[in-house]
C-alpha cells in the first residue's frame, strides 16, 4: 500500500476543508482516512500511480489548503516519505527509485507537526545529518528531487 498525507497549512483544518467540498469529499471517500501528523489527512491507495493520480485529482484544494504533500512507497523506502514531485518523477519513470535517496528534506515534528525543512545529503555511510534548526523531538525524513533540492 501507498500512503498519500496531506499536512494542512497552519490557518486551515485541512481535514475540514477537504471533507467539506463535495468533489475532494468523493474522491477521498473510498479510502479509510489516517492522521500520522498534526492537521493532516493521509490515505492508503493500492500504487505509487493511484496515490499521484489522487493528488493531481485533488490539486485544486492542495494549493489552497495544504503545506506539503508526501507519499510513502514502501518498495522505494520502507520508513522515509517522497516528495509529491519526486512520487511523479519516479511513477512517470523519469527517476529510478534505487537513484533517489542521497537528497533530503529533514522536518523536525513540533507538537506533532512538520515544520522548517533541513536540506541535507545522506552521508557516505548511508545515515542522515542530524535536525540542528531548532530542538524537537523526532524528525521525518522526505526524499526530494534534484530541482527541490536545487530550490532551496
Amino acid at each position: 500500500m501507498t500512503r498519500v498525507c496531506f499536512v494542512g497549512a497552519p490557518d486551515v483544518n485541512v481535514q475540514y476543508e477537504l471533507l467539506s467540498r463535495e468533489t475532494a469529499r468523493e474522491a477521498l471517500s473510498t479510502y479509510e482516512r489516517h492522521t500520522p501528523f498534526e492537521n493532516s489527512l493521509a490515505v492508503d491507495t493500492v500504487s505509487l500511480g493511484a496515490a499521484v493520480s489522487l493528488c493531481n485529482d485533488l490539486n485544486w484544494y492542495l494549493v489552497r489548503f495544504v503545506d506539503l504533500t508526501l507519499v510513502r512507497e514502501p518498495s522505494v523506502a520502507a520508513d522515509e516519505w517522497l516528495s509529491r514531485s519526486l512520487a511523479t518523477a519516479i511513477r512517470d519513470g523519469d527517476v529510478q527509485p534505487e537513484e533517489t535517496g542521497e537528497l533530503l528534506a529533514v522536518y523536525g515534528l513540533e507538537g506533532g507537526r512538520p515544520v522548517e525543512p533541513m536540506y541535507v545529503t545522506r552521508r557516505p555511510d548511508g545515515t542522515v545529518p542530524a535536525y540542528d534548526l531548532r530542538p524537537v523531538e523526532e524528525t521525518v525524513v522526505v526524499r526530494v528531487t534534484e530541482a527541490e533540492f536545487d530550490a532551496v
